[in-house]
């Protein structure tokens, strides 16, 4: 009989993710796209998600599937630890079945699976997904301070997972409590979720970056992704991690020295060093020249990501084609008319991104360089 309940809740998972009209070969446009930065690979990474080993609703096969649909290079399954409403229909004592699972299903994929897992506790500490872990069942000790030192013995990477969340935070105000930030003193948690499924949280951000702590953004998916009424409306938050290669090591070691950033709500989060660059990267120049016998330049700008840029003009020109405020489309490609007064070889258009933010009422500044022909 479990054998036949295991089949049919496979089965069914297996039907209602196609049913979506998604197949692997059909949803290219899922895929989420933006460049690497010098020096650096820009990572699509998942965090946070569920299966039937814990309170979810699917399969880790499925979270692998839905992982390669949406283009993501890296996934961690991080079902709880505690919380197990399943466990009679499902019996696993082995917490670390639903990473197997996922890193089996994945092996012949290009798709990094880390073992991870949701320490859920009241708060303080609230919940927190521990990732890279070794062993997952050696994290079910009573104390939630010494699991959260195992965790990082096993050479795991912690972080605080929706502190905003309303169910332990009634005002939905993210705030460090003593024992958050003695944990944070200590190195034992070295991220915090500013973005989970559809919510974000200024404050969760501010204390990023006072506490120099990871930004982590995830779904903290329960169903399929397809069925979440605002993914479907709008797209999949992700984590991105800027790492030298696309190895399990590099990924960790991006984490580690806080090179992440959070994509939500068509919208970036991150600090400076890394938001600059990214959307740079974004926004190569296709051509340019002026118009015969004018002064007006004009300048084709493609947009190589999935993110619609909105920029407000800082520059020393105004413009013959648009007001002060452009919006770059994703994946596509936008025609400007610049007022340069006189013909020059090259010069600077500046913007500030209304849509990224590098603190909470901050916005990056960008330096387009146009080479005239």
């Amino acid at each position: 009989m479990k054998k036949q309940t295991n089949f049919l809740i496979l089965l069914l998972s297996a039907l209602a993710l196609f049913s979506q009209g998604t197949g692997l070969a059909q949803n290219s446009d899922l895929k989420i796209d933006f460049p690497d930065i010098p020096g650096y690979k820009t990572l699509k990474c998942e965090f946070h998600q569920h299966t039937v080993f814990s309170d979810g609703s699917v399969w880790p096969e499925i979270r692998v599937a839905e992982a390669v649909r949406y283009g993501l290079d890296a996934i961690s399954i991080t079902d709880h630890l505690e919380y197990q409403p399943h466990k009679k229909e499902i019996p696993h004592p082995d917490r670390n079945i639903g990473y197997e699972m996922a890193s089996k299903s994945a092996k012949n994929l290009d798709l990094l699976v880390v073992n991870g897992a949701e320490i859920t506790r009241s708060m303080p500490p609230g919940h927190l997904n521990a990732i890279f872990i070794k062993d997952a069942n050696k994290l079910l000790g009573d104390d939630p301070e010494e699991v959260i030192k195992e965790a990082n013995d096993q050479g795991g990477f912690v972080f605080w997972n929706h502190p905003h969340w309303t169910s332990q935070k009634k005002d939905g105000v993210a705030e460090l409590m003593k024992m958050h930030k003695q944990l944070i003193k200590e190195g034992l948690v070295n991220g915090i979720e500013i973005v989970n499924s559809n919510t974000y949280s200024d404050e969760a951000f501010q204390i990023a970056i006072d506490n120099n702590l990871a930004v982590i953004g995830t779904t903290d998916i329960h169903v399929l992704v397809g069925w979440n009424q605002f993914m479907a409306e709008n797209h999949r938050p992700v984590t991105l991690v800027f790492a030298r290669e696309k190895t399990e090591e590099a990924l960790k070691e991006g984490l580690v020295n806080r090179r992440t950033a959070v994509w939500f709500n068509n919208t970036l989060f991150g600090k400076a060093e890394f938001l600059v660059p990214l959307i740079q990267e974004s926004l190569p120049i296709q051509k340019v020249s002026y118009k015969r016998n004018t002064t007006v330049h004009s300048v084709y700008i493609d947009n190589v990501s999935d993110m619609d840029y909105i920029l407000e003009n800082q520059s020393d020109f105004n413009f013959h084609s648009h007001a002060g405020v452009l919006i770059l489309k994703a994946n596509s490609t936008t025609h400007i008319q610049v007022k340069t007064i006189e013909v020059l070889s090259d010069y600077d258009l500046k913007f500030k991104v209304l849509n990224a933010f590098v603190s909470p009422d901050q916005h990056p500044e960008i330096e387009l360089n146009i080479k005239v022909l």
